[in-house]
């Protein structure tokens, strides 16, 4: 408690900073808002390893996991996650860690592989990254402080009554981030400091200069319920010095110890039956047998020198910023929960707690602000042979309705839609064009069509917004859409060309939603790519072949990237088809992607055969090297 020096009032112990709020502004979402976007029923390990034999065909494949558990990787900020998570997984996830940026300044810059021959690029954070994982979050510490409260409320909240978190922290947030989480989880809860040994290194001479070097994290340990944690011992190997006193032999062959003990007669009774004790002529105790085989180490202090960060060379090593290391991961979901149990990680990165859940039997949620973070775990999981089906889920429409309702809210439907439009044509500097529901602004010579907030843009949208472009005698149509309706960029490039009209189809980009990225400037609005394909048909199936991938507008494409492109595959990174797509989830049957052992990319399928003649819709989903997604929608009619 903290007594004022001049009252005897007794006040909340907790911790005190500019604009603190202790409760949370709670934004109630339906789980529903998290949007299931693509299902992955199989890793690419495991379809290499069958190839050739029997197996389920991907029909019945995701029938017998339909009514079972599906891992989730969800693509949002975590505090609309969690707000959706709440509904059905409140009290249910066993284990939570989570590592958020706390090191300020840091460089949240990625290291992205161009092409077959291993050539590195450094991609930049979005703006919405940037801005979103930076400690200062824009205003320094006290915006970081709520930031983390907020979320620490919501973690509380979504622990069982077993459960555990782990938050992976160092010094310069340390101390503050005890005192919140003794706040929150009470100070009774506190379970652990570990001090985490990263490296062995200690720096430059200049870093060092005037302090001792730091070569440690620290990670808090609080539990939701005093003594009710799953918490199992872990330990560490025995040191070859503790093994070399091993030198006696029993009659089975095993090494063993002798120490001295004490027993009472029945224990000893038994011990003697069992040959663990023996008497040595002239002591006064008899010696206990410790066995070496038997040795399971030494019990594992919160003191962790043994794991180090990753090496440049080492096999599981992304070349992710703030990756760790799967050991660390380990040792932390060995000791505090049990096979088939929840884990979840709420700022997901590379992916490395979902692959040491996937790998250990346990279930796990893991979510990420970034694009490029959710894609880079998608690759990760399809690695591992033997991997659960799992589904990637995204809160969009939800976070961008929530968003609206704040910044133009409280008004008529046709006032907030009015506010929302001018907001948009005002980024995208164009000027109002009143008069037409589809078209609603006017850059230079180009008419401006707006998607709005809740809906992709569709066919119908872009056919009503053409005729009217056509209608008012213009010859050029910007569509500005925060989501697209599916294969959508070759049919309507179709309408546009029978029309006579130039089309251009615009991202709004995600940063839009964020006012320090507006005031920044930092907006850009970029042209849907798109991809062209062939199909092949032979007595084995039909294989889908890709034959060009085109980014229009490459005055947006980074100098120093575009020098490394040498062919249009270049841009590509990972590619997957649906081979029965049915105009709602996206299920990944097949895919080819690069890796940083293996850049090499399949640009054919393997051969696909369907049981059933018909018209089936084969949905084509290209990732490029920025993160950002390109679909294409092939009719292919099976007689």
């Amino acid at each position: 408690m903290i007594k004022p020096d001049n009252t005897e009032q007794e006040l909340p112990l907790g911790l005190y900073w500019k604009g603190k709020r202790t409760t949370v502004d709670r934004i109630v979402l339906p789980f529903q808002s998290l949007e299931v976007i693509e299902t992955i029923n199989e890793s690419r390990a495991t379809r290499e390893k069958e190839k050739g034999t029997m197996f389920r065909t991907d029909h019945e494949r995701i029938l017998s996991e339909a009514e079972g558990w599906r891992n989730k990787l969800i693509w949002g900020d975590n505090k609309y996650v969690m707000s959706a998570l709440l509904e059905k997984y409140a009290g249910k996830i066993d284990l939570i860690y989570i590592d958020p940026p706390f090191a300020t300044g840091a460089n949240f810059s990625t290291t992205v592989t161009i092409g077959d021959n291993e050539i590195e690029h450094t991609k930049e954070a979005s703006a919405m990254e940037e801005l979103a994982y930076r400690d200062t979050w824009g205003l320094g510490l006290d915006s970081f402080l709520q930031m983390m409260y907020d979320r620490i409320v919501l973690v509380r909240e979504l622990l069982s009554e077993k459960g555990t978190l782990y938050l992976h922290c160092d010094y310069r947030v340390n101390s503050h981030l005890r005192i919140i989480l003794d706040e929150i989880f009470g100070s009774d809860n506190y379970f652990s400091e570990i001090i985490w040994q990263r490296s062995t290194t200690v720096g430059s001479s200049k870093a060092i200069a005037n302090r001792y070097p730091t070569l440690c994290d620290q990670i808090l340990v609080y539990s939701k319920n005093k003594g009710k944690n799953t918490f199992i011992k872990q330990y560490t190997p025995p040191t070859e010095d503790y093994k070399s006193r091993f030198k006696d032999k029993d009659k089975k062959g095993y090494y063993y110890w002798n120490t001295l003990a004490t027993y009472s007669q029945e224990t000893y009774d038994r011990l003697e039956a069992t040959d663990q004790v023996r008497w040595t002529k002239g002591a006064k105790y008899p010696q206990y047998k410790t066995y070496l085989h038997e040795l399971k180490g030494n019990v594992l202090s919160n003191v962790w020198t043994d794991i180090n960060m990753l090496n440049p060379m080492a096999e599981e090593r992304l070349d992710y910023p703030t990756q760790k290391p799967e050991g660390l991961l380990e040792r932390i979901i060995k000791a505090s929960s049990n096979e088939g149990d929840l884990i979840a990680d709420l700022f997901g990165g590379s992916g490395t707690t979902a692959a040491v859940a996937e790998k250990l039997g346990r279930r796990w949620i893991i979510s990420d602000l970034g694009r490029y973070a959710i894609h880079t775990t998608r690759k990760r999981m399809l690695e591992i042979e033997g991997c659960k089906p799992f589904e990637i889920l995204n809160i969009g429409k939800y976070e961008r309705q929530y968003w609206q309702t704040i910044n133009f809210g409280n008004k008529t439907a046709e006032q907030t839609l009015a506010e929302y439009i001018a907001f948009v044509l005002k980024l995208y500097k164009a000027e109002a064009l009143p008069g037409s529901p589809y078209i609603h602004g006017k850059k230079g010579n180009k008419l401006v069509h707006i998607g709005g907030v809740d809906a992709p843009v569709t066919f119908g949208d872009l056919q009503h917004a053409l005729e009217d472009t056509r209608r008012m005698k213009q010859k050029e149509l910007v569509v500005l859409g925060w989501e697209w309706e599916m294969g959508l960029h070759d049919v309507v490039e179709q309408e546009a060309d029978k029309a006579g009209l130039k089309l251009h189809l615009l991202s709004i980009p995600r940063e839009a939603m964020d006012k320090r990225a507006v005031d920044a400037g930092d907006i850009q609005f970029f042209e849907l790519a798109y991809l062209e394909t062939e199909v092949k048909k032979s007595a084995h199936g039909y294989q889908v072949k890709l034959t060009d991938f085109v980014i229009p507008n490459l005055d947006l494409i980074p100098a120093e990237v575009k020098k490394l492109i040498k062919k249009w595959s270049d841009y590509i990174d990972y590619w997957s088809v649906d081979w029965d797509y049915k105009n709602d989830t996206f299920h990944n049957q097949w895919q080819s992607y690069r890796t940083k052992k293996d850049r090499s990319l399949e640009l054919i399928t393997d051969p696909k055969t369907y049981d059933k003649k018909g018209d089936y819709r084969v949905m084509v989903k290209v990732i490029d090297i920025f993160g950002n997604d390109t679909t294409h929608i092939i009719e292919l009619q099976h007689r």
